[in-house]
């Protein structure tokens, strides 16, 4: 990655924390008025970089709960099995 997008996904994965422990998600705004009032590039990455990084956190979760999901359905059908076996 160049210059601008290393900045940028330093300053985006900062901010996330901020908002993960105050939930203040305005940060974000107001980061990225402040990028763009010097570089349109700067924000660009910047915004870039807080949407890969909020859709790659919502994909994860999507599959933990999945995975969750079919460990369970598992566990049921070995209990399943189990019983069924044991007469």
């Amino acid at each position: 990655m160049g210059m601008t997008e290393d900045l940028a996904e330093e300053l985006a994965t900062e901010a996330i924390k901020y908002i993960e422990f105050t939930g203040d998600e305005e940060i974000i705004s107001v980061l990225s008025k402040t990028l763009g009032t010097s570089s349109q590039t700067a924000e660009e990455a910047f915004m870039t970089a807080i949407r890969v990084r909020r859709a790659n956190s919502t994909a994860r979760a999507l599959l933990a709960r999945k995975m969750k999901m079919a460990q369970a359905e598992l566990d049921k059908k070995m209990k399943a099995f189990d019983t069924d076996h044991k007469r």
